[in-house]
């Protein structure tokens, strides 16, 4: 299930959901409970380049391979960060990973 995503890119497991939940600021019982829908309205929620920063990110891989990966300075790097993570705290987008 899912092995073929951004996500796995980067992650051993299918672990987007706490990974979700720590930063949208929910439980993870109050997310979609099926993988494949809440993967999907992450997808749709998401840029593609803002999808891969999230599982990069999140998987600790080193700054200047990210920065290397976007082409990105380290302000600009600081900059996508900080609009990817304000974007998944918005109602508007957060919600929509709730059941």
């Amino acid at each position: 299930m899912l092995e073929s995503t951004v996500w796995r890119q980067y992650h051993d497991d299918n672990s987007f959901r706490e990974k979700l939940a720590e930063f949208c600021k929910l439980d993870t019982v109050d997310l979609i409970e099926d993988d494949k829908e809440l993967y999907a309205a992450l997808k749709a929620k998401l840029t593609k380049k803002e999808l891969k920063l999230f599982a990069m990110d999140t998987a600790g891989i080193a700054q200047g391979r990210i920065k290397k990966e976007f082409a990105y300075t380290d302000e600009e790097l600081e900059k996508a960060k900080f609009k990817l993570y304000k974007k998944l705290i918005q109602d508007k987008t957060r919600l929509s990973f709730r059941v």
